[in-house]
């Protein structure tokens, strides 16, 4: 599936730690199917950074849902489990959720301000609920929250080397049985260490070093305590 992602500039590298907190699904990378609203986000992000905005698209593997072990949430519409779960994310004190990837519609200005309503007593949640049925066009957004979920979004002029592919399944898997690691932690490990950023840089041959060269480095970089850094 092509999505899109609305911002001041294009995003061809995602960073989590940039994403803000109180978004409708928590702290997450966000994409959507829908194009038009891709670029009525960029405006609005291009008119806060002075520019004209940007839609970056990317390749998103739906096989997230079927083959890996990610744990996903969907929302086919407005309803009150998505109420429920918008209104947990907004709470400023809230903790982060457990899930990879969250699909759903978007809380807009207007809906968003609605929520306060609701949240006031000045609506009931089902005639809030009947409101959004009947008052609000389609919406979709995805989002990504966690590195092991983003491993199913690519940007789409990014030239994929199938034998860095290779690479980052046998390094995960080796962190997994020497280091006795979790698949989700190997995964966050790997995709966020310094080794990884050299071997995705374009502009160097690194990828062509040896398995046992590349798994070396990540864990010297384990061993001087950059974990904790990542």
């Amino acid at each position: 599936m092509k999505v899109y992602h609305g911002s001041y500039i294009e995003v061809s590298v995602i960073d989590l730690s940039k994403c803000e907190l109180g978004r409708d699904f928590g702290k997450a990378f966000y994409v959507t199917r829908l194009r038009e609203q891709a670029e009525a986000w960029a405006k609005r992000k291009g008119r806060v950074h002075n520019s004209d905005g940007f839609v970056t698209e990317y390749t998103f593997y739906e096989n997230a849902y079927k083959k890996c072990n990610l744990n996903v949430l969907h929302f086919d519409n407005y309803n009150e489990e998505w109420l429920d779960f918008i209104v947990k994310n907004r709470n400023p004190n809230a903790s982060s959720h457990n899930y990879d990837i969250v699909e759903g519609p978007v809380a807009n200005d207007d809906i968003t301000q609605r929520i306060f309503a609701y949240l006031a007593g000045e609506i009931s949640k089902n005639d809030f609920l009947e409101e959004l049925k009947f008052k609000h066009l389609p919406s979709h957004q995805i989002a990504f929250c966690t590195m092991a979920s983003l491993q199913m979004i690519e940007w789409i002029n990014k030239k994929t080397d199938l034998s860095l592919l290779g690479i980052d399944d046998a390094i995960i898997q080796f962190l997994i049985k020497n280091k006795k690691m979790s698949e989700e932690k190997a995964i966050d490990l790997y995709f966020t260490s310094k080794t990884y950023k050299l071997l995705s840089d374009g502009t160097t041959d690194f990828h062509n070093e040896s398995l046992e060269v590349i798994y070396e480095l990540i864990i010297h970089e384990i061993e001087q305590g950059t974990e904790k850094n990542f």
